[in-house]
């Protein structure tokens, strides 16, 4: 017994001598680790005899708890010594701003939409609005689209089981223009508004996603005529990539819902970025040396039975219509070459191409100005 007490004075002992937290935990280690002296004791408890056992068990039992209280107490001392030393020595300049917190950003689509929402604004555009599940009649044949269109097959569009309720089935839309038909319905004529939103089809590939963005524009009146569509387009363009030297190009083409169409191409030029890829930047006239022409968008005069099946006489009312990606402005104007980064979610591609949530886009401020 003599010799546990020996023990317990000697550790007890080193315990009150220790100079630091380090020299503590050393003596923690040697005392009551898995090879220190005192486990070591309190594992021949089980070699010994239940008498001896009895005898000798609370003096170790006692030994392990003091040199454990013991460690504790001499812990707690050096923490609070060390607190006290920082309160006595660390000064807090209450005057200093308090550190940035993190905060989220706006994606670069919400950021486009919005832009482009601020620019027809100022045209006199309104913001219309439609279902993402629209039905056959709205999405096809109010736009003259035959049965036998190929937009109407299976491995381009998403349909679902329902029947629609002017017959046919229901599906996600696979444009905007449904919009138009809803909008000339409900609230006739004149009429001049944008139609941005989400839609769908089947096509998957580094330039075309399931899902993308789009925005159609629609203007309804007296008179109206291809000299009209092109100021609009030619004014929005300069607005939105805010550059005056934007010049288009307008080519013959078809589009069931228009009347003639026309395919719009808008001058560009391959340029370097600080990181030695290739870049194109839109300005100038693809028949510049060293520019090229790339198509942009869609357009055309809205074709008469259009307009006449949404419950306008085609003979008092004319109008055109243009349609383009959301998703593919934003790659253009902000330098993105991957449509599916878009959707992935990654928080480092949004805090990179994210906007602030304060930098709201305003003309007189710049639509695309960062903070």
């Amino acid at each position: 017994m003599s010799d546990i007490e020996t023990m317990k004075r000697e550790a007890l002992a080193a315990i009150a001598a220790a100079a630091d937290p380090a020299a503590l935990e050393a003596l923690r280690v040697g005392l009551l680790g898995k090879q220190g002296s005192v486990s070591a004791l309190l594992k021949t408890l089980g070699a010994m005899s239940p008498e001896e056992r009895q005898a000798k068990g609370p003096a170790i039992q006692g030994l392990r708890e003091a040199v454990a209280e013991a460690l504790a107490s001499a812990k707690q001392a050096f923490e609070a010594a060390e607190l006290a030393e920082r309160l006595a020595t660390e000064r807090v300049d209450l005057t200093l701003p308090a550190p940035e917190a993190a905060r989220g950003s706006v994606h670069p689509v919400s950021q486009v939409m919005d832009e482009l929402a601020e620019i027809f604004a100022d045209l006199g555009f309104a913001v219309a609005t439609g279902p993402e599940i629209e039905d056959d009649w709205y999405n096809f044949t109010a736009l003259n689209m035959p049965e036998s269109h190929p937009a109407r097959a299976m491995h381009d569009t998403f349909y679902f089981p329902d029947q629609a309720p002017k017959g046919g089935k229901m599906l996600l839309r696979t444009h905007t223009s449904p919009v138009q038909v809803r909008t000339m319905l409900a609230e006739g004529a004149p009429l001049r508004i944008i139609a941005p939103g989400r839609v769908y089809r089947s096509d998957s590939d580094a330039t075309h996603t399931p899902m993308f963005h789009q925005i159609e524009g629609l203007v309804i009146d007296r008179d109206i005529h291809l000299g009209h569509l092109k100021w609009t387009l030619e004014t929005f363009l300069k607005a939105f990539f805010e550059r005056e030297d934007i010049v288009l190009r307008l080519r013959p083409s078809y589009f069931p819902f228009t009347e003639p169409s026309v395919e719009v191409d808008v001058g560009f030029a391959i340029e370097k970025t600080p990181d030695g890829r290739s870049r194109r930047v839109l300005g100038g006239s693809g028949d510049e040396p060293g520019h090229g022409w790339m198509e942009l968008l869609g357009s055309g005069m809205v074709n008469r039975r259009v307009i006449e099946m949404s419950g306008l006489d085609p003979n008092e009312w004319q109008g055109f219509a243009f349609g383009l990606g959301v998703d593919r402005l934003a790659m253009l104007k902000y330098g993105m070459d991957d449509l599916r980064a878009f959707f992935d979610g990654d928080a480092r591609w949004l805090a990179h191409y994210g906007f602030s949530p304060f930098d709201q886009p305003t003309l007189s401020g710049g639509v695309g100005a960062r903070a």
